[in-house]
């Protein structure tokens, strides 16, 4: 899999954004994410996970938690 970083500016529509995306040939998922807030980020994930685990999807946990290992091992 590969991502795309895009850039916006403080007042850009991000879901009218995201839905263009979803609309091209390829893109399999949008996911908006707040550098300047970080947090939100971290409670999306920790809420993820908890589904993930209700649902039984055990499997998905650990990848993702396994992607985030190498994706961070990768930067260095």
């Amino acid at each position: 899999m590969k991502y795309l970083k895009i850039n916006t500016e403080q007042n850009a529509d991000l879901e009218a954004l995201k839905n263009a995306i979803l609309q091209m040939k390829s893109v399999e998922s949008v996911e908006i994410i707040d550098e300047e807030n970080p947090e939100s980020e971290l409670k999306k994930a920790f809420t993820k996970t908890k589904e993930q685990f209700k649902k039984g999807d055990y499997e998905t946990v650990v990848n993702d938690i396994f992607d985030i290992l190498t994706k961070n091992n990768t930067k260095k």
